[in-house]
């Protein structure tokens, strides 16, 4: 016996090893995947949130974009030229410091063929434009503040789109089970009937009716399989990925809901990313009129030049030239003008918009939580009715056993317990939906994943 312990723990420990090993072993697709997972998995893989993190980045480069307007501009240039125009060969002798007027022969107004190789370094600097290099910047940084929100805007309706397609999943599951249920209950209804057709106790037509009405309930619960294949499509779809498997879902105890939605608040669409992302253009529109009507001042650029000039490529002469220089355009036929307008009148559109999003949005929140609330009366009426149909069903199969009730009656009774389930298993799945749904019309939605 002391021997047959160790020898017994030693199996008990293989077996526990081999079922750990085998449950770590199993594909994710076995597992049931909760909705915190589809959500996550379509933040990282849905196409929409991966072109919103792209036009991101690319608004960052727009920045640095905009602030190389502070750095100067280095040019390197190279020109080879061969010439017998007079003043050219005369400048060209002059650069390579090879003009001599008292050489014999010499003749400025008929020069011989002047070759004139070129090396110059340049640099350009803008000092002063009226300030439109830091609007370019502002802007710059705006736009990504813009495309930003754009992206939460984006997260925030996925996340209530997948929440949406998890329990519409779930519903569709139950259903099946529903289905199934009814079709238990009405081949038990049948074998009754049968057996009391069989006594001489009931007639022909019963057993025929229970037949056509158990065809129908074993074909709804064909169409709630198919409901539940089309529910997981639309959700992978939601997510981005082939997540969702036919087995990954099982349907979860039905919990008891008490809490009834938040009260309404319109003060929460301030949340609402779209609500922002309205501000957030309008001030680039009132930046960029602040930029058009700056274009008119005048400008002032520092330049300057070092110059390497050869006739034979061998010998290069130095020389250098730098400077300032002032533009003011006085008229240009009023186009600045009219360019200034229509970014003002942009702007004034903007600030518009901006209200009517506000509108909008308000009347989003409200229809979001008039929907919650109708969703929570009509659970509370289901669960109450689901209890009387089902007493009624048992009362009238226990009377038509006993040949008091009409066969009817049983399927009236039938029908209606089926009916009951059906409008509980909706209302209870709506509800849940309509929560999701009051959660992104107040733009918390992507608060609660982050």
């Amino acid at each position: 016996m002391t021997e047959g312990i160790p020898q017994q723990a030693c199996r008990c420990l293989l077996g526990a090893a081999l079922i750990m090993t085998m449950a770590f072993s199993l594909p994710i697709s076995s597992r049931a995947v909760t909705l915190e997972t589809c959500i996550k998995s379509a933040l990282e893989n849905n196409p929409g949130i991966q072109a919103g993190i792209t036009r991101i980045n690319e608004a960052k480069y727009m920045i640095k974009q905009a602030e190389s307007a502070y750095y100067p501009r280095l040019y390197l240039s190279g020109a080879y030229s061969m010439t017998d125009n007079p003043p050219e060969a005369f400048m060209m002798s002059l650069n390579q410091k090879d003009l001599n007027i008292a050489k014999p022969g010499f003749d400025p107004n008929d020069p011989d063929h002047t070759d004139n190789m070129r090396l110059s370094v340049g640099l350009k600097y803008r000092i002063y434009d009226g300030g439109i290099k830091s609007i370019h910047v502002q802007m710059a940084k705006e736009s990504k503040q813009l495309r930003e929100l754009g992206l939460r805007a984006v997260q925030n309706e996925l996340i209530h789109q997948v929440t949406r397609g998890y329990y519409g999943v779930l519903q569709a599951q139950s259903f099946v089970a529903v289905q199934e249920e009814s079709v238990k209950s009405l081949e038990e209804s049948l074998r009754v009937a049968t057996a009391r057709f069989n006594a001489g106790s009931a007639v022909k037509t019963d057993v025929l009716n229970l037949e056509v009405k158990l065809a129908q309930a074993r074909e709804d619960a064909i169409r709630a399989k198919n409901g539940v294949r089309l529910a997981i499509a639309s959700l992978n779809t939601a997510i981005g990925s082939d997540l969702i498997l036919s087995d990954s879902l099982p349907v979860p105890a039905r919990e008891e809901i008490r809490e009834k939605p938040e009260r309404l608040d319109f003060s929460l669409i301030e949340n609402r990313a779209e609500l922002k992302a309205t501000h957030t253009l309008s001030n680039i529109k009132e930046q960029s009129y602040e930029k058009v009507s700056r274009e008119d001042r005048p400008t002032m650029s520092a330049f300057g030049s070092y110059d390497f000039d050869s006739g034979d490529f061998s010998e290069f002469e130095d020389s250098y030239l730098m400077g300032v220089m002032a533009e003011w355009e006085i008229f240009d036929g009023y186009q600045q003008r009219n360019k200034a307008r229509v970014a003002k009148a942009e702007w004034q559109t903007a600030k518009k918009e901006s209200l009517k999003a506000r509108n909008d949005l308000r009347l989003d929140l409200h229809q979001a939580y008039l929907k919650a609330m109708d969703a929570w009366e009509r659970l509370e009426v289901s669960e109450k009715s689901i209890e009387s149909a089902r007493e009624a069903l048992r009362i009238t199969s226990e009377l038509y056993k006993q040949g008091v009730a009409e066969i009817s009656v049983l399927l009236t009774a039938q029908v209606g317990l089926t009916t009951q389930k059906t409008r509980s298993v909706a209302a209870y799945y709506d509800y849940l939906t309509a929560l999701s749904n009051y959660d992104r019309a107040r733009g918390l939605g992507v608060e609660r994943y982050k």
